[in-house]
């Protein structure tokens, strides 16, 4: 009888008479396993070693270190001059106290009065922008006419103009010999026409509405944009009307974009110099206004410089103001 095949080693197979292989006779001693690096630690190779080695002679620039150039220009540039009015508002020429200017110009009434008439300049003209801002904005956005692309790239060019060069547009139409008191005198005969509003408090607030209507328009549109115009199809679908679709679903989303239109809008005109120069409206001063007379035309640079400092003290205030309102209503 023939004698099997015997199986000395698992996967060996031993045939009858020879002898099995000699590593087979010794038992198999596992060797040691390589111990698991703990958690989070870094092996530590060759290349690594000499690389740490390498990196330990660079000096490492701490980051702080960075903000410094442009922290210095800004100083230079701005927060120099600025610190310089400041002195000079707190160090009147004539003498007194380091309030005293700010005392003399709160109790002269030509400041009063131009603080009131910038005041409800810059608030009628932002309301006035954000009125009208918003309807040209809905009628570009969403009625269809043939130029609606060209209209909303238009106003971006718009943004670039020079407020004086709107002024001086105005006055050609609306001025004294402009054209339109010129095609009056054509058709009554008359010596003069009948408009002479340019160069009145309502010629100037025309003048910025009519300037500063794009900068609350470029955000709306691109509120605009991102609207999904799916919930205007189903509140239409629903039989909601024109008027309900924009007070119920197109205002809500154009919040935010009137609030940072409007706040730049009221700053800009609590700063506006040009417009009322250019409109020859002699009887409205406003802070800027002041600030040219009494430094240019007067000489008095203390009483200049403090209403430098109201003006922009009002402004800062106000962009303040903003901050937090959009930052609590999440705009």
């Amino acid at each position: 009888m023939a004698e099997a095949p015997r199986l000395d080693v698992p996967g060996a197979v031993t045939a009858p008479g020879a002898s099995a292989p000699s590593h087979t006779d010794a038992p198999f001693t596992p060797g040691p396993r390589p111990s698991a690096a703990a958690p989070g630690a870094a092996a530590t190779t060759p290349d690594r070693a000499s690389g740490g080695r390498a990196r330990a002679g660079v000096r490492v620039v701490p980051a702080w270190l960075w903000g410094v150039p442009p922290v210095v220009v800004l100083a230079l540039v701005f927060l120099y001059p600025l610190a310089l009015v400041v002195q000079q508002s707190l160090t009147p020429e004539n003498g007194g106290g380091a309030f005293a200017a700010y005392a003399s110009v709160f109790a002269s009434h030509g400041f009063r009065e131009a603080l009131g008439t910038t005041v409800w300049l810059a608030v009628g003209a932002t309301v006035g922008c954000l009125v009208l801002g918003f309807a040209l904005a809905l009628v570009i956005a969403f009625v269809p006419f043939p130029g609606a692309k060209g209209v909303a790239k238009f106003i971006d060019v718009f943004l670039s103009f020079p407020s004086f060069l709107i002024t001086l547009a105005l006055l050609f139409i609306y001025g004294t010999v402009g054209m339109a008191n010129g095609v009056w005198s054509d058709l009554t005969g008359a010596a003069d026409g009948p408009f002479h509003f340019l160069a009145t408090p309502w010629g100037v607030l025309l003048a910025e509405i009519t300037y500063f209507t794009p900068f609350v328009m470029r955000p709306l549109l691109a509120a605009f944009s991102q609207l999904d115009t799916a919930q205007l199809e189903v509140a239409s679908s629903l039989g909601a009307r024109p008027a309900r679709i924009i007070r119920r679903v197109i205002l809500p989303e154009a919040l935010p974009a009137l609030a940072a239109g409007g706040s730049l809008v009221l700053v800009m005109c609590l700063n506006e110099f040009g417009i009322v120069l250019f409109t020859g409206a002699k009887d409205v001063t406003t802070l800027p206004m002041l600030v040219y007379g009494k430094a240019i035309l007067e000489s008095d640079y203390s009483a200049a410089c403090v209403v430098a400092v109201v003006n922009i003290a009002i402004s800062v205030g106000l962009f303040g103001l903003y901050r937090v309102v959009s930052k609590r209503a999440g705009a």
